[in-house]
């Protein structure tokens, strides 16, 4: 997998020439220094003026960066509150997901009766001794097409 980030940087710093000062200054200064050292300064990314800010093709990490100073700095607290309580529900859906997927109570159901399964296929099976005479009575009766 590409490691998108420093392009992602470069389209950050690009997309917030555009943003007022007002919440540009919002972010600490710390962040934006990181995100113009780390950034990928050949990448050539131009921001169209003429779309809105969801129809611009970025990067999911751009959209990530983007989503977490939103959450971060920009958001009132109603929207961090309520931003904070569906990522909070995400992550319950997510366990909840693991622990059906990954129970450990039903893995060892299902390992059990796989084990049991397997197990009656490979139990020894009842042979039949036949007497001497029955084997000879046996053999002509094939022979002469006698059931």
């Amino acid at each position: 997998m590409e490691d998108n980030y420093q392009k992602a940087y470069k389209e950050v710093i690009e997309i917030l020439k555009y943003v007022p000062e007002k919440s540009v200054n919002k972010i600490p200064q710390t962040m934006l220094d990181t995100f113009k050292a780390k950034m990928d300064k050949e990448y050539n990314f131009i921001v169209d003026i003429n779309k809105a800010f969801e129809e611009q093709e970025l990067l999911e990490e751009t959209k990530a960066i983007f989503a977490n100073i939103f959450r971060d700095y920009w958001a009132t607290p109603y929207q961090k509150e309520r931003i904070e309580a569906k990522e909070e529900y995400d992550r319950q859906q997510i366990e909840k997901m693991k622990q059906e997927k990954y129970n450990p109570n039903d893995i060892f159901k299902t390992r059990k009766m796989q084990i049991n399964d397997n197990n009656i296929s490979n139990l020894p099976m009842e042979v039949k001794k036949e007497k001497f005479y029955q084997k000879i009575i046996s053999w002509l009766k094939k022979i002469f097409n006698i059931n």
